[in-house]
């Protein structure tokens, strides 16, 4: 159904005619570029266009296509870079040309398929019906998408197929490899779990003293400087997750070719392949159109969900959800809604919430199978201050907040996770874990660790008025535990490939060592 474009404010057009329905991709103009309905009133549909509106005039027409914004599901995500749309940027020139429509995946290349399912089986959403190597390092496991149940018709033999190929029929309906999901809309599961295991990140400052659970969630928060990308590097290339999602959302151009760049170099150390074998990355950087910066999280949750639905541990790296709030300010303020806090309109909490309500341990479609989501979001607060609705908003929907402090960044103390604004709601869920499988030591030297930092902390101020020679000799072995425990713990070098990444059990060793001194 066509409707003309009446009117365009930026990013932001609006429709008239047609018979639009909320969530709905149109094409606008001779160009098609490409936009998504948000608004439904008074006869009138408003657009968000995800590519620049610059030479798109009144008059011309506006085509939906019936369908919601969604991501193609299939083999050949791993290892590939996409828009937030999910175009892939690959196959683009420097700049990607308006309009350009490009398959998010390719549907000619050929895929040694291994048939799990026969003719005559029951078979219902999530059931695994074939399998295949995506990558040295992942095994695709193809499922029964929404929707589909019952008895399988017919089914072809293990082979070479492409992502279109008819693998099954069942109660007539053809299954592909492929499969669509509305990236707005959560992917459902059988139940969710407690976390209960941690994902493990080779960073001492984030194992021992901050943990966070597979199918947690955590924000690092921190001032321009302060190491935000280099942590989420860091927990990118060694964290013990099975799949990473990569988001770079209005950040800098440089710092995703960086990404691109240093993961395809790097040895994955828990497969010996290739890092980028188990990486998707979705960029949309800072010169990109500020509405599909929107829609980027979104794609790789999504993505992110799939996996998981095959029985994957995944973890999300969104850097920065604070630029993906100032996208909402934007598309809010053209729309004419009423401001809240700082301009951001009164729904980022209820966005936020959505979004890192997607994270989970579950039990998932099929046969008994469990995954996670865990999501680990960098903030950007303006002057480093805290207080902003961004960080407020987010500290209410994570149980994990690694604080980065500026006065830590500048004294090269990295990582600049500041021990006493972080913290971490886990600690409960995980120390069953953490006392079988390191030590049941390890929950008294960590908390003693801390209560020496806590105590560090309160002499200084004695200790700026006095010095220490005048101090008790105990507070005096205080000061100087603490300051081991900083420069020799908490410090790690990201560029030493023998400090980047610290087996736990070493950490816990190092920590007794340090305590028992």
């Amino acid at each position: 159904m066509k409707g003309t474009i009446l009117g365009i404010n930026g990013p932001v057009l609006k429709i008239a005619g047609g018979a639009f329905q909320m969530s709905e991709m149109v094409r606008l103009g001779g160009a098609g570029l490409l936009g998504e309905v948000i608004r439904l009133r008074d006869g009138q549909t408003v657009v968000q266009a995800y590519e620049d509106t610059s030479g798109l005039k009144p008059g011309e027409a506006a085509e939906g296509s019936g369908q919601p914004l969604s991501a193609q599901l299939a083999p050949g995500l791993l290892g590939r870079i996409f828009d937030g749309t999910q175009r892939p940027l690959e196959k683009m020139d420097i700049f990607m040309p308006r309009g350009a429509s490009s398959e998010a995946l390719d549907p000619k290349k050929h895929w040694q398929v291994t048939m799990l399912a026969a003719q005559g089986d029951s078979v219902s959403p999530g059931t695994i019906i074939a399998e295949l190597q995506e990558t040295p390092a992942i095994t695709h496991r193809v499922m029964l998408p929404q929707g589909v149940s019952g008895r399988v018709d017919s089914a072809v033999q293990s082979g070479e197929y492409t992502i279109r190929d008819t693998l099954i029929t069942v109660n007539g309906t053809p299954v592909t490899m492929s499969q669509s999901w509305p990236i707005r809309q959560a992917r459902p599961v059988a139940a969710r779990r407690t976390p209960h295991q941690p994902l493990i990140t080779g960073q001492r400052v984030i194992d021992t003293l901050f943990p966070i659970a597979k199918g947690g969630t955590a924000a690092i928060p921190g001032g321009f400087g302060t190491g935000k990308t280099i942590t989420q590097h860091q927990l990118a290339k060694y964290s013990d997750a099975d799949i990473i999602v990569y988001i770079g959302c209005g950040e800098r151009g440089n710092e995703m070719t960086e990404v691109l760049e240093d993961f395809a170099k790097l040895t994955d150390p828990r497969t010996g392949h290739s890092l980028m074998d188990r990486t998707v990355l979705i960029a949309n950087t800072s010169n990109m159109p500020v509405a599909a910066r929107e829609a980027s999280i979104y794609t790789g949750i999504t993505i992110a969900e799939y996996y998981r639905d095959m029985g994957y541990h995944v973890a999300i790296m969104a850097d920065s959800t604070s630029r993906w709030a100032e996208a909402l300010r934007e598309l809010s303020g053209r729309l004419e809604e009423m401001p809240a806090e700082e301009g951001y309109p009164a729904y980022l909490a209820s966005r936020l919430a959505g979004f890192y309500e997607r994270a989970g341990y579950a039990a998932v479609n099929g046969s008994g199978r469990e995954g996670s989501v865990t999501i680990v979001g960098a903030v950007s607060p303006q002057g480093a201050d805290f207080s902003e609705p961004v960080t407020q908003h987010t500290k209410r929907f994570v149980r994990c907040f690694w604080a980065l402090d500026r006065t830590l960044a500048y004294e090269r103390h990295y990582p600049a996770i500041h021990w006493l604004d972080s913290y971490s709601d886990y600690l409960q869920d995980l120390a069953e874990w953490y006392a079988n499988e390191i030590s049941p030591e390890f929950e008294g030297y960590r908390a003693k660790m801390l209560r020496i930092l806590y105590e560090e902390s309160s002499l200084q101020e004695i200790v700026k008025l006095i010095g220490t020679d005048f101090l008790p000799e105990s507070e005096q072995k205080t000061l100087e535990v603490a300051q081991r425990i900083r420069k020799s713990f908490l410090q790690q070098n990201a560029y030493d490939p023998n400090e980047a990444y610290i087996p736990l059990q070493t950490q816990f060793s190092e920590m007794r060592a340090i305590l028992q001194q």
